[in-house]
């Protein structure tokens, strides 16, 4: 048997720091991080064809990656790792018990070294399938690119660590939100060129100029959309079930306090594994589409989207029509969920579905008003496809997530009796809490993990600027940062700073 954490200690790796670091230390270290991020974003790979690399929009903001660059590759190695070895351990095909020091390092190694084979398995399925090809032939040049492109992945690898080590956060949702935020202010701030039209904001008021009306409000519908999603986002991360907790000494009890299990429970991992699944199946038939096989679909190659086949059911679709009757129904069933929340006290969740009902009404008015092109059969078919295979593939993945993380009741009852937690009114026994936990644990694991799939997949047909996808993980990693900032540095931070944060 190989002893993955020893063979994994024989590559380079990042250190943790002996004592704790401060806010300024962690900020730098980041900033840092997200600086050497977009330089290596903007260094292209020696010796490539620049104008016949390959576009993967959805696989780059997943990945984080920029195909032609030292980060074509992104976290793929990193996620694609992690996917396979929830699978293996989650299913007891390897049987390691990650809750106890040895398995857990045994998973660690394996991960590492799992992901450091994939920096070239990847470089080379990119290189030989025609998707980052050399300017010349020539085998020599093609290993050089596929040297380039692993060491690259490699990179982006310690890079993770430093973030997650020296930083906030890590570094695979650093790079997705820094990639994700460049996206979105492009998309709406790029001034006209002569080959664009530009942003967002450039069309609209180029159509309210041309006395276009219907032009310029449906143009505003990305945006629109990805303001729904920010405000749905954020009002979900505040949703959560509050645990009574008290410290247990012996000399008694103090320090009562309560210990918040949010209803997104696994946060965004399970999108993260979800669309890294997806994407990583649309580039294998981008690539066997490229060889002249056709099994999983024809392909745009101007964009790298699938135009027929399997994989044109596994993708969001983008009508105009499609778009403005899903944000109108996410309008509405945001506003209705306000205002029983504001005025009823309760009703919400059945305020917000018949929000979303009314909302689809008005969109389809709409649709019909501005005699917008109709909707398709295949429209709908793709749409629930997509939208079920969001919710089922998170879903799956928000459990592997909690069996693999020590998110589980088991491990966080002997977190807590490690701490010298209890529960108020019950024995100090790791399996009382367990027991108290197990009421929660799995049904906010399988319902959280079914929501944010739900929403992901919304804000996706929404064609929300950045992908409804990046603009969710953006989202969620942004109001994870700012709660870990808040939780853990407000003590040691500038003291305006500490004011902006709302203290």
């Amino acid at each position: 048997m190989f002893d993955f954490a020893s063979i994994s200690q024989k590559f380079p790796t990042v250190i943790k720091p002996e004592s704790r670091l401060n806010f300024k230390t962690k900020a730098k270290w980041t900033l840092l991080i997200l600086v050497i991020y977009f330089i290596l974003g903007s260094i292209t790979i020696w010796g490539i064809d620049g104008d016949a690399v390959a576009r993967f929009d959805f696989l780059e903001i997943v990945f984080g990656s920029k195909f032609g660059s030292l980060i074509t590759l992104g976290i793929g190695p990193i996620v694609t790792a992690s996917i396979i070895l929830q699978l293996l351990v989650g299913s007891k095909i390897i049987p390691w018990n990650i809750q106890q020091p040895e398995g857990k390092a045994k998973f660690m190694g394996a991960q590492k070294l799992l992901a450091i084979s994939f920096c070239f398995i990847q470089a080379t399925a990119y290189v030989m399938a025609g998707a980052i090809p050399p300017a010349a032939g020539g085998a020599m040049l093609a290993i050089l690119i596929i040297f380039q492109l692993a060491a690259g992945g490699f990179i982006i690898m310690l890079m993770d660590e430093v973030c997650s080590k020296w930083g906030f956060g890590s570094g695979i949702s650093l790079f997705i939100a820094a990639g994700v935020s460049k996206t979105i202010f492009v998309r709406i701030f790029a001034p006209p060129l002569k080959e664009a039209s530009g942003g967002i904001l450039s069309i609209f008021v180029s159509s309210l100029g041309q006395g276009m009306p219907a032009e310029a409000f449906i143009s505003l519908m990305p945006l629109i959309a990805t303001i729904v999603v920010f405000l749905i986002v954020v009002f979900a991360q505040d949703v959560k079930i509050e645990i009574p907790m008290s410290f247990a000494m012996p000399f008694g009890k103090f320090g009562s306090r309560k210990w918040p299990l949010k209803f997104i429970y696994t946060s965004n991992m399970p999108v993260i594994l979800t669309a890294a699944v997806v994407a990583n199946i649309q580039l294998v038939g981008r690539l066997l589409y490229g060889r002249g096989i056709e099994i999983l679909g024809k392909y745009d190659l101007s964009t790298g989207s699938p135009s027929s086949g399997l994989m044109l059911y596994l993708s969001a679709p983008s009508s105009v029509s499609l778009i403005v009757v899903t944000v109108m129904g996410g309008v509405l069933a945001l506003a209705f969920a306000f205002l029983a929340i504001k005025f009823i006290k309760k009703y919400s969740l059945r305020m917000s579905v018949l929000g979303g009902i009314v909302g689809l009404i008005v969109g389809y008015i709409i649709m019909v008003t501005f005699n917008l092109p109709p909707l398709t059969g295949t429209d709908v078919a793709r749409s629930l496809i997509y939208m079920s295979m969001m919710i089922v593939g998170s879903t799956i993945f928000s459990s592997f997530w909690v069996m693999t993380s020590g998110m589980d009741a088991h491990s966080v009852a002997n977190q807590f009796k490690q701490s010298s937690m209890m529960i108020p009114g019950f024995r100090h026994d790791p399996r009382i809490v367990e027991k108290v936990l197990s009421r929660y644990i799995p049904s906010l694991t399988i319902l959280g993990g079914a929501f944010v799939g739900f929403l992901a997949g919304f804000a996706d047909l929404t064609s929300a600027v950045g992908s409804g996808t990046g603009i969710l993980l953006t989202v969620m990693i942004v109001y994870q940062l700012y709660e870990q900032i808040a939780s853990q540095h407000m003590e040691d931070m500038n003291p305006a700073l500490r004011k902006f944060m709302g203290e």
